[in-house]
């Protein structure tokens, strides 16, 4: 069975920076996904939206 590596790193990197953002650091995790999504925006645009979703969603928790 062949599976999408991007996917799957994506799925982990999403879970980690959801745990850093429930952790007191949304900031972090939104640098984070910012650079995520910067980074997967060619070559997957499917990963950078998931990864522009969630900074949105934490950008609600950052003083």
């Amino acid at each position: 069975m062949k599976t999408d590596g991007v996917a799957d790193l994506s799925g982990v990197l999403l879970a980690s920076l959801e745990a850093l953002a429930a952790a007191g650091q949304a900031e972090a995790a939104c640098r984070l996904a910012g650079q995520a999504c910067a980074a997967l925006r060619r070559s997957d645009p499917a990963a950078c939206q998931r990864f522009n979703v969630l900074l949105h969603r934490l950008t609600r928790h950052v003083a």
